[in-house]
């Protein structure tokens, strides 16, 4: 049967339709195929380009260091700009004067790392800092101690001691001299609700670290922050570097033991000029608000009920406080006597220096002691609350031996708990802003000065 006319016009029509749909679909697929190509070579130039700028060839006979920091590093673009990053990490970590100090500083944006690190650039060392800023007490402290770093010429590169590809970074753009380890997790009942963050920072921070440091050209020599918490359950008194330290009363004391063993083992196998420090609950401003001192000022100031512990057997418990410009002058001791490393290329070539240190302040001050010097200075009686302590992993008392430090870089801390809390009072007004009667109150009484630059 023959199609009418009209369906043939309108099969005619369809037909050539679907032609021109066929036509114009295969021209944009065709132009399409071209932009992609040359999008792809286009961003294949400019990765050429990238790694060609910051991965140099290697020389014919690359050393193990230079091998393993070249093939293992990420390029600085990726932390922070590239070469403005660099010349901020190469300016900030070189020395003012021949023949002084390059030291990398972790855990820089802390409590001990700023004091540490200005007193370092004050007197001319190059320091570069390290922290992550993680958020276990107030960032906004932390990020005010970085700006007043930066003020004193202090640069801090935002990133973990887990970073492995920018550690190695950090060693082939600078070659340090000295590292001051002080990046962990602090804090003995944090533990109780956070373990892993003390294995990962504590244990897997500071093995990461080794692990660069023992391949460096040159090895740096390194001073690491062990604790008083490692004395445990020893019940000596006073605590000395010979006794016991292996009944730790918390996991985070556990990790500064077992970073005490780690730091024998990489120096025994690879030669790192290792010194680790015992610090005895350390005080004074810009400190951490996590400490008893620091939320009892707080809490005293506004009314707030504070918990003060007595021990199991109902006695006061005591602590060896140590303010920080006594602290830091046991760094620098610690720092300008330690020996240079023995490794090259990852292998041992010959004994090097192993030491441990107390660092406090030889003369407990029970806890109820600490309150009543608050109260006079804040001119405001405290509310408290005598709970026993809980088995949480916190020790009754800290009594520090001293004579080894002493002999061996002079430490002598100066600072009695009334002074030293003096000047913490004034910092915190300072602070916080704090205007009433009781700023005069302290600044009477000559409170010293609120910016560590000065009172180091």
């Amino acid at each position: 049967m023959v199609s009418p006319p009209e369906t043939r016009v309108s099969l005619k029509l369809e037909r050539y339709n679907s032609y021109i749909r066929r036509v114009n679909s295969t021209k944009i697929m065709a132009a399409s195929f071209k932009l992609l190509c040359k999008s792809t070579f286009l961003v294949a130039l400019v990765l050429i380009l990238f790694f060609t700028l910051n991965y140099p060839p290697f020389s014919e006979n690359p050393s193990a260091h230079q091998f393993h920091h070249h093939a293992h590093s990420l390029s600085s673009a990726f932390y922070g700009g590239g070469t403005q990053w660099e010349k901020q990490v190469r300016h900030s970590s070189t020395p003012r004067h021949p023949n002084v100090f390059s030291v990398l500083v972790t855990g820089a944006a802390g409590f001990v790392g700023t004091h540490a690190s200005l007193a370092l650039k004050k007197r001319g060392d190059g320091v570069l800092g390290l922290d992550n800023f993680n958020s276990y007490y107030d960032l906004s402290l932390k990020r005010a101690r970085q700006e007043l770093l930066q003020k004193h010429g202090v640069f801090i590169v935002e990133a973990d001691i887990n970073d492995g590809p920018l550690l190695a970074k950090l060693f082939d753009v600078v070659p340090f001299t000295h590292v001051l380890h002080l990046a962990a997790q602090a804090g003995v009942r944090y533990a109780m609700k956070n373990p892993q963050s003390y294995v990962a920072s504590n244990i897997g921070g500071f093995v990461n670290l080794l692990e660069i440091v023992k391949t460096a050209d040159p090895q740096p020599a390194i001073v690491w922050a062990s604790s008083s918490s490692v004395y445990g359950l020893n019940t000596q008194n006073p605590f000395t570097e010979s006794q016991r330290t292996d009944q730790p009363a918390s996991l985070y004391a556990a990790t500064k033991k077992a970073g005490e063993e780690i730091a024998h083992t990489y120096n025994h196998i690879y030669g790192l000029s290792i010194t680790g420090l015992r610090f005895f609950t350390v005080y004074g401003p810009w400190g951490r608000p996590d400490m008893a001192y620091f939320s009892f000022t707080k809490d005293i100031l506004q009314h707030i009920p504070i918990s003060v512990f007595r021990t199991q057997d109902q006695k006061e418990v005591a602590r060896d406080f140590t303010y920080i410009d006594d602290v830091v002058k046991g760094i620098l001791g610690a720092l300008d006597t330690a020996e240079k490393s023995t490794g090259s290329g990852g292998k041992k070539t010959g004994p090097a220096q192993l030491r441990v240190y107390n660092l406090g302040n030889k003369s407990p001050v029970p806890v109820g002691k600490l309150v009543s010097i608050l109260e006079e200075l804040l001119n405001v009686k405290a509310r408290k609350k005598i709970i026993t302590m809980p088995r949480n992993g916190d020790v009754p008392f800290t009594h520090a031996n001293v004579n080894l430090a002493a002999a061996d870089f002079g430490y002598k801390p100066t600072t009695d708990l009334t002074t030293g809390l003096r000047k913490f009072v004034k910092w915190y007004f300072s602070y916080y802003g704090i205007q009433t009667k009781l700023k005069k109150e302290v600044d009477k009484t000559g409170g010293g000065d609120v910016s560590s630059s000065e009172s180091i």
